[in-house]
């Protein structure tokens, strides 16, 4: 990366402070300067960044264009959710208040290309703007004409502007069906083992040896790394459980040499942490609690989702038809919630697959509308189909409660599947006084 500085002008004094920010991302970087070329050249007009959450992306591009000090506008998607908003971040971020008050009331397209022209006149650069869009998937769900254009902007604009879009999905899944610009393609895979070793390490307390918290991040990736790979859940992982596995240490009872004895006493408490994992049921200040209270009882407590999860009255309805459509086969539909459904035998109208217990083989997906038809037939009062209840979907997914099945951003049927376990849903379904046993084909 440091030849790369250097060949594209940048002053030598920033190498270091930029080697000291991206780790294990020295190859993306290269790359990515590589893309925008030499500060005074036009860059190419739009680069496409993707890769799974919490593997650099946003990190990587934020730093170069602060530290190398380029012109740059950062818009989440998530907060910028409308075609307004975002032009309005845009002006605002690359001109100043002045060109957002051009804007009319209900911009449109053609207003931002022309503001952003008469910007680029009044107030004209040496060097390539860049506007970076976080979350850019988000953008097909705005107007048709609002991401071909961006890819294109340079152009529109005839102005040396380079847009980049930081995505958590591919291009090929990301690309419009009317056909557009091709961007430049960087990718960002995973982090491995190594590299998550390399980084969390960094966070070492300065009450103790770098080591010994090398060795303790060691064995939280061995215990998490098989079902967790995000960066940001490990090291909310690795600073929550610390302290109590420098317990020994503090109290004399151990030495830092004595890994063996140390991980004796961090392990029942790993194994418990793996039940928040995702679903962060409690607070930091909350887990401290909780730990306080296990040594205090001499039967130690997990984290009970069924106590931690409190969900509103229709959440919970919702969750009992998504455990019911994923563990009932589809043709049992009718047997269990038409009143008029008539004699069916429950060993000649099912498939000879659809016979084995779906409790062994796993929950099953289905579709939203099945889901809805269901919980509007256990649910024990007349729910109008509103937009509130398909936001508590949403939120139940969030919860990790429902899994969303494909992509995130599909909006033509999606597909879920329940991830509670039957103990959890006999628990819910007794706080709303609902019998689920009656409505599993597999205790018929």
């Amino acid at each position: 990366m440091s030849r790369m500085l250097l060949c594209l002008g940048y002053p030598e004094v920033r190498l270091q402070t930029l080697k000291e920010k991206i780790h294990c991302r020295e190859v993306q970087a290269e790359t990515l300067l590589a893309f925008m070329g030499e500060p005074e050249h036009f860059c190419y007009p739009s680069i496409f960044i993707y890769g799974h959450q919490a593997t650099g992306k946003s990190h990587v591009v934020l730093t170069l264009m602060k530290e190398l000090e380029v012109s740059h506008a950062v818009v989440s998607c998530v907060e910028s959710f409308s075609a307004a908003l975002l032009f309005e971040h845009v002006l605002f971020s690359l001109f100043g208040a002045d060109s957002v008050s051009l804007l009319p009331r209900a911009p449109s397209l053609s207003d931002f290309v022309r503001i952003f022209k008469q910007s680029c006149l009044q107030q004209p650069a040496t060097q390539t703007r860049y506007i970076v869009l976080e979350r850019a998937e988000l953008l097909r769900e705005m107007e048709a004409n609002l991401l071909p254009a961006l890819l294109r902007l340079q152009e529109l604009v005839e102005d040396n502007v380079t847009v980049i879009l930081l995505s958590e999905i591919v291009w090929d899944k990301f690309r419009p069906n009317t056909g557009c610009f091709e961007p430049l393609l960087l990718h960002f895979p995973d982090y491995t083992k190594a590299e998550l070793l390399q980084i969390l390490s960094l966070d070492f307390n300065p009450s103790f040896t770098p080591e010994l918290y090398s060795s303790y991040i060691n064995i939280l990736l061995g215990v998490f790394y098989s079902v967790c790979r995000d960066l940001r859940e490990l090291r909310h992982l690795a600073a929550l459980n610390f302290s109590k596995f420098c317990e020994p240490l503090e109290k004399g009872e151990a030495k830092e040499s004595d890994t063996h004895k140390l991980w004796r006493n961090i392990e029942p408490h790993l194994k418990r942490a793996m039940n928040t994992v995702y679903l962060r049921e409690v607070s930091s200040v909350q887990w401290e609690q909780q730990q306080m209270e296990d040594m205090e009882s001499t039967t130690l407590r997990g984290l009970s989702a069924h106590t931690h999860v409190e969900l509103p009255y229709y959440s919970k309805f919702l969750l009992i038809a998504a455990y019911l459509a994923s563990y009932n086969p589809a043709r049992t539909d009718r047997r269990f919630f038409l009143k008029h459904h008539g004699k069916i035998r429950k060993t000649n109208f099912l498939k000879k697959h659809e016979k084995t217990s779906n409790h062994l083989l796993g929950p099953k997906p289905f579709p939203l509308d099945r889901l809805l038809a269901i919980f509007y037939s256990v649910v024990d009062s007349r729910v109008a189909p509103t937009a509130s209840i398909i936001s508590q979907i949403s939120s139940l997914v969030t919860l990790q409660l429902l899994t969303q099945v494909g992509y995130k951003d599909q909006l033509d049927s999606p597909k879920y599947k329940c991830a509670v376990s039957l103990d959890f849903i006999l628990a819910i379904s007794r706080t709303v006084s609902f019998d689920i046993v009656r409505y599993l084909y597999d205790f018929l």
